[in-house]
């Protein structure tokens, strides 16, 4: 268990082992959610990402894509695409 004090302007620290858990950094965004009347955080970035993760499952079997490695390298292509786009032909 951690506790914390909150200061005249209503902050806290979040102690050290917390944010380590929840990968928090310096700069980082924590959303408040409640849930059957507890309010708890979690690392905004981390819920997001995880929440595009769960909308998007299955959408790579669907195109064709069987394999990490098969998601892996059409990653690369696109990227390959892009940089050559925006790069390969500013001489």
């Amino acid at each position: 268990m951690e506790v914390a004090r909150i200061t005249t302007k209503g902050q806290i620290t979040i102690p050290v082992e917390i944010r380590k858990k929840l990968n928090l950094k310096e700069g980082d965004k924590i959303i408040f959610l409640e849930q059957d009347g507890r309010i708890y955080f979690e690392n905004a970035a981390l819920l997001a990402f995880n929440r595009i993760q769960d909308a998007m499952a299955g959408e790579a079997q669907k195109a064709g894509y069987n394999s990490p490695e098969e998601m892996n390298e059409l990653v690369k292509e696109i990227r390959k695409e892009i940089w050559e786009e925006r790069y390969a032909n500013n001489d």
